[in-house]
């Protein structure tokens, strides 16, 4: 199966390929792994999808990482690979490494990731490992950061807890956790929604709010 039947697949679950690379070489992939495929949410559409999945209904815990581990370790049975995840550690796998390696990521101004179609909302479900070369994209020449003057990141956060030199975590769910900041609550937090590059990637207020309820409970 070659690239585009790959993102094929996953596009039916509501999931598409947000980077790639050749990881011969790559000490902190998978040994044998030949190409790595980075698994990200396809918008519109993938909270409406996964809300109505098994693993939502059944009143288990982490709804959407077990979704995700069944979903993604199908697409690499099909593909002929593995399927390695950003949960379930520690240890945990190294995907900010790998996201940096596709070339359609990159290290924002916040020092949060930023993707060339998602922007900071990116966010990675899984990845799966090939143990064969395939052909792959070009990866866009240079970041969306290189073309916004305004740099809208670096003061979006009502409190301050995001910008150029650290992420203060704690300042962060405070501010979530009060009346004032129900709109990163409700919404999702408003320096992701700042960024210029996803605000053409569609993300429900309800999808949103689940990812930090998470934050907060970790």
């Amino acid at each position: 199966m070659n690239y585009d039947g790959i993102n094929a697949q996953a596009e039916k679950c509501y999931l598409e390929i947000f980077g790639a690379f050749y990881s011969d070489g790559c000490d902190s992939c998978p040994q044998g792994s030949k190409t790595m495929l980075m698994l990200g949410p396809k918008e519109p559409g993938f909270w409406p999808h996964v809300r109505t999945q098994p693993e939502f209904r059944d009143g288990g815990g982490h709804p959407l990482d077990r979704w995700s581990k069944r979903t993604i370790d199908n697409l690499a049975e099909m593909a002929g690979g593995s399927a390695l995840f950003p949960f379930g550690g520690p240890p945990y796998q190294p995907f900010f490494t790998w996201a940096l390696l596709t070339g359609r990521c990159w290290e924002s101004p916040v020092l949060f990731l930023v993707h060339d179609r998602s922007g900071l909302f990116v966010s990675y479900r899984g990845a799966i490992s090939l143990p064969r070369r395939i052909d792959l994209p070009s990866p866009p020449e240079r970041s969306p950061c290189e073309d916004c003057a305004e740099k809208p990141c670096l003061s979006a956060c009502p409190v301050g807890a995001m910008g150029s030199s650290e992420f203060d975590a704690e300042k962060c769910k405070g501010h979530i956790r009060s009346d004032r900041g129900r709109p990163c609550l409700d919404t999702g937090c408003e320096v992701r929604r700042s960024c210029p590059a996803g605000r053409g990637y569609a993300r429900s207020p309800e999808q949103s709010r689940f990812h930090q309820l998470a934050f907060l409970a970790r």
